[in-house]
């Protein structure tokens, strides 16, 4: 019976859904971290003012108001990346965008330009937030209720894992690369999140590999049934 139970769990595990929400779980982890308690010890080995760094841990509201725009990802089709599906389409563009932010933000000294650094963690935040959105309504399409917690414990295991490496992982890095509480190194910082910009793409890649969940109305009769006024409302 144990024998049994293991071989069901080991064919569980490996149904490529439940794998491809490990690696959109580790996508998921980066950039949360990334844009707030590794960005305040960033901010703080720059010599920002800790009233300055108060004030931009508030950019993780953006996760707490996800719900304000999440309808717009189910009636919304974008151009172009639409041609995806609808979760994946929207999976792309907020993974992309996390990346570009990321790489923004390495080349952005907070001793220099902390405004441009800032404006970008918000904009790496609410693409992370969007991402969010997107995973979890592809976790509950793409397969039955009876496999929803292998599911949810399979993102939960790469979301873990993507956040102890975005916290004690960069910090590792980032004095790797020559940066300390006592001498600071924008270089070391812009190498350690150039790095993990990098480590967006097993998440976008997964995202192009896996299949988009079977709809019951097509993505086409979504839009032609929300106009932008309709898309609009449903948010308020």
């Amino acid at each position: 019976m144990p024998q049994h139970s293991w071989r069901t769990a080991l064919q569980t595990y490996s149904d490529p859904a439940v794998l491809a929400l490990l690696l959109l779980g580790f996508a998921a982890g980066l950039p949360y971290m990334l844009v707030f308690s590794t960005l305040s010890v960033w901010l703080r080995e720059a010599g920002v003012a800790r009233e300055t760094i108060g004030y931009a841990s508030l950019i993780g509201l953006a996760y707490a108001f996800k719900w304000v725009w999440s309808p717009l990802l189910d009636q919304w089709r974008l151009p172009v990346l639409g041609r995806l599906g609808r979760r994946r389409s929207w999976l792309v563009f907020s993974q992309v965008l996390i990346a570009i932010g990321l790489a923004g933000m390495a080349l952005s000294n907070p001793q220099s330009h902390l405004a441009v650094l800032i404006a970008l963690a918000v904009l790496v935040a609410f693409a992370s937030a969007t991402q969010d959105i997107a995973v979890d309504a592809y976790r509950l399409e793409i397969l039955d209720n009876t496999r929803q917690a292998a599911l949810a414990a399979s993102y939960m295991a790469g979301y873990r894992i993507a956040a102890l490496l975005a916290t004690a992982g960069a910090l590792y890095f980032a004095e790797w690369f020559g940066s300390t509480g006592i001498e600071y190194r924008h270089a070391a910082w812009a190498s350690t999140y150039l790095l993990f910009a990098l480590l967006m793409l097993p998440g976008l890649l997964t995202t192009l590999w896996m299949k988009e969940p079977q709809l019951a109305l097509p993505v086409e009769d979504m839009v032609n049934r929300y106009k932008l006024s309709h898309q609009l409302i449903s948010v308020v």
